[in-house]
């Protein structure tokens, strides 16, 4: 798709009203709802259709049912977020889903049907069907009718693989960002900047994330003194395709709710054994189900999978309903019709974020923050399957009240390009290392079972990574530039060298905050389980609260 309204270098030198970093959902559905008198850059490091949401497919929730109603999905929301939702948040997120539904649904997008009326299905912890859906890639079309819609905006203007990499704040105010854009790096002035980058899943071996998924937003919100919220909170795919040389590709839990059977090498079908619910117990039950259940049985239980049994569905509603799964299944040599599906669990969805109100804005004035970079209250401890687009769209509709003082050229300080040869091959070898070792420590360390002397061993060894990027030269330009410290490079080597060292910072940042707050919770919640602490305490409903270097805990509402 071409990229019609994309902008050359120089309009980077201006200002913009409003900068959105990210663009997947929540970012592109931001973009639109944003007041269309406003300049509007959109920010993002890959091409556009590159993130999470695009992969999207179980489908989003919505309580618009004859027999459903926005109470049971309030009631189903915060059961699943065992006690840590804000209630305020959810009720607000299932009263607009409605609406939400309905604008989707003008825009274009082509939702399943049965006869006249969109058809939904039921996913775990639901207690009604009510999960929309577009056959399998649900994801993929929301994320296309929205980058088709923004395509048509002349007041959006994309910058597209380019790195955002610090945030410019004076005074406590969030003026700008920082971009690493072809081979320079800018500093541009805008009038508020929404942070729309997605969740963090690449910190951890196994994900369901693509590989754009470094946790940038959260990890430049901490670094400009944004207040972050349950950053402990992260949710486990039960059933990512776990086969060498394949991507860890999401089987949606639709497939389960459908009838699919989850069972060991031997046919077995064990969810049983760990909840009266089976397949179709919570996420986080099931991933612990399969985590304690290959611990148990498998030679390998850190590579090997359990299956899921697709066979008791019937043929023709699997091809109806999961056209996609059967496709990439096959690329892989699964005949889903004829033989059980291998798959283990896998990082997916991050519940902690940057904190921010129901009109999206952090404790930094002029930064906002969307999508699985924020944390709204609406997921709590654990995310309801099929809230996550849902939220998206509710809260970025919000953004249509926002008004900005558009900056002028005046405001921006005066630019001095600094030139500079980009050659950091020696750096790199340590970037790359660690990189390389990092999501494996975290996964071991602060993956779906957690314990306090693990989680300290592994906090030690971040904070020596940390301490040796720091050091290096190339992190300068990543962390250490002023407002006005323009870069120009000579080597077209800096902008591949300097994304992956923005991105290794990033993931070294968010994997310290992770394991600190781990250690931080003397419980068991939700997304969060300690061997050490099994139970979940009532002196632990309240949230996790972190700024800078403190942390401290803060009530639930």
């Amino acid at each position: 798709m071409a990229i019609a309204n994309s902008v050359s270098s120089d309009i980077l030198t201006n200002p913009f009203d409003i900068l959105v970093v990210g663009s997947g959902a929540a970012g592109l559905y931001a973009a639109l709802c944003l007041p269309q008198e406003y300049r509007v850059g959109l920010i993002t490091k890959d091409t556009l259709k590159t993130g999470a949401s695009d992969w999207a497919q179980g489908g989003i929730a919505a309580a618009i049912a004859p027999d459903d109603s926005p109470k049971f999905h309030l009631e189903d929301t915060l059961k699943a977020g065992v006690q840590l939702c804000d209630t305020k948040a959810v009720q607000f997120l299932v009263d607009q889903a409605s609406s939400a539904i309905n604008s989707l649904v003008q825009m274009g997008v082509a939702f399943d049907r049965q006869g006249t009326h969109l058809a939904m299905t039921l996913e775990a912890a639901h207690s009604h069907p009510r999960v929309l859906h577009a056959a399998d890639t649900t994801g993929r079309a929301i994320v296309d009718t929205l980058t088709e819609k923004v395509l048509e905006r002349p007041n959006i203007e994309i910058v597209s693989q380019a790195v955002a990499l610090q945030l410019w704040i004076e005074h406590e105010e969030c003026l700008g960002i920082s971009v690493l854009y072809q081979e320079q790096i800018y500093w541009i002035r805008s009038g508020a900047v929404i942070l729309a980058t997605g969740g963090g899943g690449q910190v951890y071996a196994q994900t369901t994330n693509p590989s754009v998924s470094t946790g940038d937003g959260v990890a430049l919100g901490w670094r400009g003194g944004a207040i972050l919220r349950d950053i402990e909170f992260f949710q486990f795919h039960p059933t990512a395709l776990t086969k060498p040389g394949a991507p860890r590709f999401l089987i949606s839990e639709a497939v389960r709710g459908e009838g699919a059977h989850l069972i060991d090498r031997q046919g077995r079908r064990f969810a049983f054994d760990y909840h009266p619910n089976g397949e179709l117990a919570p996420r986080d039950v099931v991933s612990r189900a399969i985590f304690s259940h290959l611990q148990k049985t498998a030679t390998d239980p850190a590579h090997d999978p359990v299956y899921l049994d697709l066979r008791p569905i019937e043929p023709e509603r699997i091809r109806r309903r999961f056209p996609n799964i059967i496709r990439v299944c096959q690329e892989w040599g699964i005949d889903l019709f004829c033989e059980p599906i291998p798959v283990a669990p896998a990082a997916h969805y991050w519940m902690g974020g940057v904190k921010v109100d129901l009109t999206n804005q952090t404790s930094i004035k002029g930064l906002y923050a969307i999508g699985e970079t924020a944390s709204t209250g609406v997921h709590g401890a654990n995310r309801l399957a099929s809230n996550s687009l849902l939220e998206c769209l509710v809260f970025a509709s919000q953004l249509s009240q926002l008004r900005v003082i558009s900056p002028q050229n005046s405001d921006l300080p005066g630019i001095y390009p600094i030139e500079h040869q980009g050659h950091w091959t020696a750096e790199m070898d340590v970037i790359g290392s660690i990189r390389h070792d990092l999501p494996s420590l975290v996964w071991k360390s602060a993956g779906i079972c957690r314990e306090a002397a693990v989680l300290t061993s592994a906090l030690e060894q971040v904070k020596l990574w940390r301490s040796q990027l720091e050091k290096l030269k190339i992190s300068h330009y990543v962390l250490g530039l002023s407002p006005g410290q323009a870069v120009i490079f000579d080597s077209p080597l800096a902008p591949i060298q300097l994304k992956s060292c923005a991105e290794t910072l990033n993931l070294l940042d968010i994997a310290y905050l992770i394991l600190k707050s781990a250690l931080f919770r003397q419980e068991s919640r939700g997304g969060h389980y300690r061997i050490d602490y099994p139970q979940s305490s009532p002196e632990w409903i309240v949230h996790t609260l972190i700024c800078g270097e403190q942390w401290w805990t803060g009530q639930v509402d």
